[in-house]
């Protein structure tokens, strides 16, 4: 079947995009992820410009990921009581609100938190709502495209919103405030796409209180709690998933890192305004895309877990080689002064020399955190998936949190080249131990190893839960949208 047969196809991205229902529920998301992805790097500059701490970078990245850890259960319950229609609508106009509440406080930074917090908690009840809405909006065939189209927009949100438009609009104007006035746009345009949504009102349901929502919202989490617990069982019985766990996690908490370091490392190391963060973020999305391409190009030409491990090693050497970039390039600047015959400017000027390593940083992240997604869904078997996944989302949440809490605080002590030399050899090294700690390449196929308590069948090793549990536990849907 050609691609075009396959777009055009019932339950085909093409058809799932004629649906006008679903097409304008997608745009409403493709607004909402990719300006809160731009308001994120806004906030980031304006609170780097106004404190010069990277603490304060990290309580700003906390305002957004906690009320998600502490809400989440919560709100699904809430959610479930009214008309998901009207949640859209009503979390989209309150975040437009919020946003303007901040572009007004005029960089009081903490009114700034204190109103993001606000606004990261409107959004922990938006995202349940967004996810139940698409099976009303979509036919039983055409929810699989459906759900792969949202996952591909939350995925892709992060580098046009963080990397590209939030940089380019504060480059072009000078500031990040307008970047949240555009935003605040942004929310009220997805309000409007949402009131064309049909009305989906829950059914009706005799009465609870507050204590019996809340009593709700622990049974919920108990819930949750207890397929974590199956799902590190799992992975503990399957050592090639917990080593693709934590390679996801060492990419994870990069990110946090970078993110929370990076307006610092900007102006320290490389000598360049904190708006100028461009230099780097930008070179380093198309890196990850060029990674991409490269893993559909060639990646069955060379074993999946190499090419992990090669590429943590190379994105640990050139983290290393970014961190001392600014001494490097001017260092061989003055040397091309001094010899007449060659002239190294050119070749070597600061910017050249960031842009090209950002590049080939983000190449090799790409093939880092793509290669051990893949490797994750080819080893869990299909009944273990969702509470795998399940754990997988913890631990990426965990991995981001905690560099978050502790690297801004560390460089403003020390620095923050000196806190990205550190983890930059601590990546090649994570590299290097699963070369030597990890059993050699040729392993056996999936399901071929008997390990006790699990149950080997012709697919791959499961969990054996009781009986008719994994019937009516539902897989999870599309993840939450959030701000990074």
């Amino acid at each position: 079947m050609t691609a075009q047969a396959a777009q055009d196809t019932p339950g085909g991205a093409g058809a799932v995009l004629r649906n006008r229902l679903f097409l304008f529920l997608w745009l409403a998301q493709v607004a909402t992820q990719i300006g809160a992805n731009m308001v994120l790097f806004g906030l980031t500059v304006m609170v780097r410009e106004a404190t010069d701490m990277s603490s304060t970078v990290s309580l700003l990245f906390l305002t957004f990921l906690m009320p998600s850890v502490l809400f989440s259960a919560l709100a699904g319950v809430y959610v479930d009581r009214f008309d998901r229609r009207w949640v859209l609508i009503v979390t989209n106009v309150l975040r437009a609100a919020l946003l303007v509440a901040i572009f007004a406080v005029d960089g009081n930074i903490t009114a700034v938190l204190l109103l993001n917090v606000v606004f990261a908690t409107v959004t922990v009840f938006f995202a349940p709502a967004e996810a139940s809405m698409i099976p009303v909006v979509v036919p039983r065939e055409q929810l699989v495209a459906a759900n792969g189209l949202f996952t591909l927009t939350i995925n892709g949100a992060f580098a046009l919103g963080f990397a590209f438009l939030g940089p380019l609009i504060v480059t072009i104007t000078g500031g990040p405030e307008p970047v949240v006035l555009i935003v605040a746009v942004l929310y009220g345009i997805a309000a409007v796409l949402c009131v064309t949504l049909p009305s989906d009102k829950p059914a009706p349901r005799a009465h609870l209180s507050l204590r019996g929502d809340i009593g709700q919202a622990g049974q919920a989490v108990s819930g949750t709690f207890e397929q974590l617990r199956e799902g590190i069982a799992y992975i503990r019985a399957n050592p090639s998933i917990s080593w693709s766990l934590t390679y996801l996690g060492i990419a994870a908490s990069l990110v946090g890192i970078l993110g929370v370091l990076g307006p610092g490392f900007a102006e320290q190391a490389l000598g360049l305004a904190t708006k100028d963060l461009i230099v780097v973020v930008l070179p380093l999305g198309l890196g990850i895309v060029m990674g991409v391409l490269l893993l559909n190009a060639y990646g069955r030409l060379v074993a999946r877990r190499r090419a992990i491990e090669a590429g943590l090693i190379a994105l640990g050497v050139l983290l290393v080689i970014l961190s001392i970039a600014g001494p490097v390039s001017r260092f061989l600047t003055g040397v091309g002064g001094r010899v007449a015959i060659v002239d190294l400017a050119a070749l070597t000027s600061l910017v050249a020399v960031v842009v090209a390593i950002a590049f080939l940083a983000g190449v090799a992240y790409g093939i880092v955190a793509i290669s051990s997604q893949t490797q994750l869904q080819e080893d869990i078997a299909d009944e273990a998936r969702g509470r795998v996944f399940g754990v997988l989302n913890m631990l990426i949440s965990v991995a981001s949190i905690l560099p978050i809490i502790v690297v801004g605080y560390i460089a403003d002590v020390f620095s923050t080249t000196a806190v990205i030399f550190a983890v930059a050899i601590l990546v090649v090294l994570s590299g290097i131990v699963s070369i030597v700690a990890r059993a050699p390449e040729h392993e056996g196929p999936r399901g071929s190893e008997i390990v006790p308590g699990i149950a080997v069948d012709g697919i791959g090793v499961t969990i054996r839960p009781p009986e008719g549990e994994l019937a009516s536990r539902p897989r999870g849907g599309p993840e939450p949208g959030s701000g990074l």
